[in-house]
């Protein structure tokens, strides 16, 4: 007699996220556990996870401290209201968060997700502003191919075409966005940064400035290390430069370390890795290890001081979330950062760095690889696109991985590797082993 958990789900009732439903419900391909590197397929086969999840479990699945930490919590206290409440397991874990960000950025702000993070900031850039008597500077600037997440205000200073589309009549006025960073021509196949185009790049934003004036101009936001749109990455002296056009103009500058923050890139941020600091910084997946939902934004304490000593009393900045600081998250947080310090998982990861480098780029001369980028444990294999078809090849070669036990994730034709901390050299071979053999069989 089969039973509800032996019993295979209707699939007809949910609408998934960012995934051809016809397709996936025609031939689903199920997980139903994991464990460190590992996912186990409801077939039975074991996947090597070689995303992170979606790019969001650095520390590895299942890992008792932070199972623990939410046993607890929710028998103890399962939720607690943010507003004109607090509980102390909310301000702990600020203090922790802070205590890994760049100095200066030490007043932290919580959500539930990276789009809830963005938005958080570009609402902050805004209220520091009128804050100092400047209300008029309402302009954000994004970049093309940018990821932000899925808020309005995410897709507007996002620059992902088809996130955009179908919602370009209510999008946010008032925006515009700097050119993207990636240069075949100039920077195939680079190892770490590319050396070609920084300031190039980066000096569109006073192409900008000029168009607008930097008195319209209320922030630009970047992500350190482009992720979603296929690992795109700045090239050397690109951060630097926003970093001094934006300081020259007064813009503030908002690093989206959604992908990057927590040790992706050897350090606990991009900007520690890069020794750029920007005035907010936008987190989520890895400040949890994506265990219980949960974001933030570290803000610069002279913005925050300036937003709350200009009301001389009452609520200071309207904004915030039901679930904002839950304590089950919370209690999430100050567990993964507590398996992050006590492993020395970013010390590992930046150790693990020059082997994978090697691994990555071993792919080139490979059918149909047209590029090989990586940056700490991140690489981005872009493929030839099928005539006709774009990003068909790089969906058949994710397939055909997770059928053959490792997991890719793939955007476009672009196959992007980011897998857990934990992983070790024999993983690691084994990721681009897979993919090597499948590139070898797709057409």
């Amino acid at each position: 007699m089969q039973t509800e958990a032996t019993r295979s789900p209707d699939l007809s009732n949910l609408w998934m996220p960012f995934t051809a439903n016809r397709q996936f419900k025609a031939h689903p391909r199920m997980l139903a556990s994991a464990r460190d590197m590992h996912y186990t397929a409801a077939d039975g086969h074991r996947v090597l996870d070689g995303t992170s999840g979606l790019w969001c479990v650095n520390a590895g699945h299942g890992r008792r401290p932070i199972v623990d930490a939410i046993s607890r919590q929710a028998a103890h206290l399962d939720y607690a209201p943010s507003f004109q409440i607090g509980h102390e397991d909310s301000f702990r874990a600020a203090s922790e968060v802070a205590a890994l960000m760049p100095a200066g950025l030490d007043r932290v702000f919580f959500t539930n997700s990276g789009s809830e993070s963005v938005d958080t900031a570009l609402k902050i850039a805004l209220a520091y502003h009128r804050a100092r008597g400047e209300g008029q500077r309402t302009r954000l600037i994004g970049r093309e191919r940018g990821y932000h997440g899925v808020g309005f205000g995410g897709i507007s200073v996002g620059g992902i075409s088809p996130n955009r589309k179908a919602f370009s009549g209510v999008l946010l006025p008032g925006v515009d966005h700097l050119p993207h960073t990636h240069d075949l021509e100039h920077n195939a196949f680079s190892r770490g940064q590319p050396a070609w185009g920084g300031e190039r790049f980066a000096d569109a934003l006073e192409s900008l400035v000029a168009l607008h004036d930097a008195s319209t101009i209320a922030a630009v936001i970047v992500e350190p290390l482009a992720g979603s749109t296929g690992v795109l990455l700045p090239p050397r002296g690109y951060l630097e430069r926003l970093r001094a056009i934006t300081e020259k103009h007064g813009i503030l500058l908002i690093f989206d370390e959604v992908i990057t923050g927590f040790g992706r890139l050897g350090a606990a941020t991009a900007s520690a890795f890069f020794g750029v600091t920007p005035d907010l910084i936008t987190m989520a997946k890895g400040i949890s290890n994506a265990a219980v939902p949960a974001g933030a934004v570290a803000v610069r304490r002279s913005v925050h001081d300036t937003i709350i000593d200009a009301s001389a009393n009452g609520i200071e900045f309207f904004h915030g979330y039901t679930y904002s600081a839950h304590p089950m998250a919370t209690a999430a947080v100050r567990a993964t950062l507590g398996i992050y310090r006590d492993e020395g998982l970013f010390d590992r990861a930046k150790t693990l760095s020059a082997p994978f480098e090697e691994a990555a780029h071993a792919l080139k001369g490979r059918r149909h690889v047209i590029d090989i980028r990586n940056l700490g444990l991140v690489a981005g294999i872009e493929l030839a696109p099928r005539a006709g078809a774009p990003g068909a090849r790089a969906a058949e070669v994710f397939a055909e991985c997770f059928d053959r036990g490792v997991l890719v994730r793939y955007t476009g034709d672009i196959i992007a590797i980011s897998p857990p901390l934990i992983i070790d050299e024999a993983q690691i071979g084994q990721i681009f082993g897979t993919l090597a053999e499948v590139l070898d069989t797709v057409d």
